[in-house]
């Protein structure tokens, strides 16, 4: 079952302290990452965390806000609203949320709505996995190689090959840096593209980098191996990779 990790925008410190109580109760299920009483403050939680639930408390300043997460560069989290008034369960049902509780909250009523959250993420990951798939052995099949499927917020983008230059394992997600310098974030983690990028003149020089060796401009040995690249980046040979990646560029 899939950890959700959460972050609390409300100024009900009694709310805080239950959710908070709930998710040490139940670690296996939720991990609480922050709390902050608004939502311009709760942006700047979303970036740092990346979470997949917000439980949100929509006051008028919270939802006048609201529009900031279609600016986030990941998947945008799903929302759960808590509110001691009843009428705004149907602002809820307007801004997409998957569930509505009310305050004080009632434990099985918690529960259940975060099972819903898991369930519809479950569900998400599920489709975008077909599709990817799909989408990988139809480029496969059509000796079309070259291109891979990357799977980010709101959409899969079919990217060259050539045009990476390294990907970057960002916790759960991987940042894909282009020829361009334009980013991608996908939602997958940098192991899942391994396989599919270790056979096309990529290598994984580091726990939280795989290269393309083709875009390398220089390896500098002072302390250590480190990969050189036209955008002025320069990246770590981990010490136990050292000597295959010697070997893979057969020096």
């Amino acid at each position: 079952m899939k950890l959700i990790k959460a972050i609390i925008i409300d100024n009900n410190l009694d709310v805080i302290n239950q959710l908070s109580k709930f998710a040490e109760d139940n670690a296996v299920i939720i991990d609480i990452c922050g709390f902050c009483d608004n939502f311009i403050n709760g942006i700047e939680l979303i970036k740092t965390h990346k979470p997949d639930l917000i439980f949100l408390d929509p006051t008028n300043d919270n939802l006048a806000s609201f529009d900031l997460v279609k600016e986030l560069a990941f998947n945008i989290p799903k929302f759960i609203f808590i509110s001691d008034d009843k009428n705004m369960a149907y602002e809820a049902f307007q801004y997409n949320a998957v569930d509505f509780l009310k305050k004080t909250l009632n434990f099985n009523e918690l529960i259940v709505s975060i099972y819903k959250v898991i369930k519809l993420i479950e569900m998400e990951i599920s489709f975008q996995n077909q599709k990817v798939y799909q989408i990988n052995s139809f480029v496969t099949e059509s000796n079309a190689n070259g291109f891979i499927a990357i799977s980010s917020s709101d959409k899969i983008e079919l990217i060259k090959l050539a045009e990476i230059v390294y990907c970057k394992a960002e916790g759960k997600y991987t940042e894909f840096v282009l020829i361009n310098k334009q980013k991608i974030l996908s939602s997958k983690n940098l192991g899942e593209y391994s396989s599919i990028l270790m056979s096309n003149q990529f290598f994984r020089i580091h726990h939280s980098y795989v290269v393309n060796i083709k875009q390398i401009l220089k390896i500098t040995k002072k302390d250590g191996l480190y990969c050189e690249f036209a955008n002025g980046i320069s990246l770590p040979v981990a010490k136990r990779r050292q000597e295959e990646f010697v070997k893979f560029l057969k020096l």
